[in-house]
């Protein structure tokens, strides 16, 4: 097989990669291979550990779609990144996996994994190679920001430390999961830099819900199935999707929930609140519901004649319990309807802490094409630290990976006119 990276000579430089996360890795990776010397500084005693967590239930490295459809899951910012991933997608992202030592696969959803789901695995023989290639690691090191003499200034366990790189590429995450590395903290260092960053937002999250106690001590870690949820902003087009999401003790999260997390987010930041419809049974029309919901009760008490005409039994009819009147329930028109578009009032979203990825970070509009800041010559951004978000399921690994790809090239460049 051709190798993914094609070597040339360049004489030797300095970079250091500030965060050992996945779009850091993927571009001192990139360096190495085009002979720059690389050290990587991680504030946490090791590297990828968000990218093992992301991996417990089974590695999405990315997805195999339409290139179109692919890029629009990153919203406002899809123009940005379509030629950054265009150059490096998908496809790309499956050969180097494979140059790794790991075949992959396309799963559910069009959704690539690794044949060997573990991330571990495939952790820690990206670090061997990276070590084999001369890239040298510092651990707990955590970025403080420059001294007066615009060296970087890290705090270690021994003290502080600076160091005098030819170039910076900080790859520092978003701001969830602290404890994890990916805190944020780093923004209040480049906003002293006079680097403008909007503000981080949770995303992919869960929304809290009031449940009543009765509802929330039966059903909390309960997953509903087989669902289409409908969303109407205030400002924008209907959307909606079938899948599947959990419910908590302070309300629902789960993929179809973090599908929608975006548009939610924003309503409740502009509303005060978002209401979604779910129609908790799509595969039968209105009417067919009407037909099976109309038959005679009799003696059968509401919970039972649910269970019996349309099969609603546990968290699906305690739904239907938790929103609706008795006299809604005892309306057979008026209930299947329910069915179809029950209204669920979110409040507000979790804590971005809790969140799997963040929106806000640095401007694309305060970086070059390269991925230079503007105002700062010879720093490089790549990966969540930007201002990008992107649903679950490969699209944020994919966006981590083609940025530090790109602020790799960039940085080539750079080191090539200097």
């Amino acid at each position: 097989m051709k190798p993914h990276f094609e070597k040339i000579n360049l004489r030797p430089h300095t970079v250091a990669v500030v965060g050992g996360g996945p779009a850091g890795l993927m571009a001192a990776e990139y360096l190495a291979i085009h002979g720059v010397n690389v050290d990587v500084y991680e504030g946490k005693p090791a590297v990828l550990r968000k990218f093992l967590v992301a991996g417990k239930g089974g590695l999405n490295l990315s997805r195999a779609e339409d290139f179109d459809l692919f890029i629009s899951r990153y919203q406002e910012r899809a123009n940005v990144l379509a030629p950054i991933l265009q150059k490096f997608g998908p496809t790309e992202i499956r050969s180097w996996i494979e140059e790794l030592g790991f075949s992959t696969f396309v799963g559910s959803s069009n959704k690539i994994f690794p044949s060997d789901m573990q991330a571990v695995h495939l952790r820690r023989a990206w670090i061997q190679r990276l070590q084999q290639q001369g890239i040298r690691f510092h651990y707990n090191h955590r970025w403080l920001g420059w001294d007066p003499e615009k060296n970087l200034l890290f705090g270690t366990k021994s003290g502080n430390t600076t160091i005098h790189p030819e170039v910076t590429l900080l790859t520092l995450g978003g701001a969830s999961w602290p404890k994890t590395g990916s805190d944020g903290k780093w923004s209040e260092i480049l906003q002293k830099q006079g680097i403008s960053i909007s503000a981080f937002k949770p995303a992919n999250c869960g929304f809290n819900i009031n449940w009543s106690d009765h509802f929330r001590n039966r059903y909390q870690g309960t997953a509903i199935k087989s669902v289409v949820l409908r969303f109407q902003p205030t400002y924008g087009k209907p959307i909606q999707q079938k899948g599947e999401f959990l419910i908590t003790k302070y309300g629902v999260e789960g993929s179809l929930i973090y599908s929608f997390s975006a548009p939610i987010r924003e309503e409740i930041l502009s509303e005060g609140k978002a209401v979604i419809y779910l129609d908790l049974a799509p595969d039968w029309s209105h009417e067919q519901l009407l037909a099976r919901l109309s038959r005679p009760r009799g003696s059968r008490s509401i919970a039972n004649h649910l269970e019996k005409t349309i099969g609603f039994h546990g968290v699906k009819s305690g739904l239907l319990w938790e929103f609706l009147s008795r006299s809604t329930l005892e309306n057979t028109d008026h209930l299947a309807g329910m069915v179809k578009a029950l209204p669920i009032p979110l409040i507000s979203p979790r804590p971005i802490e809790e969140s799997i990825s963040t929106a806000g970070g640095i401007r694309f509009e305060d970086l070059d094409d390269r991925l230079m800041l503007k105002d700062l010559p010879g720093v490089f951004c790549a990966g969540e630290m930007l201002d990008w978000e992107a649903p679950t399921g490969g699209y944020l690994l994919s966006a981590c990976f083609s940025t530090g790809r790109s602020a790799a090239e960039g940085i080539l460049e750079w080191l090539s006119n200097i």
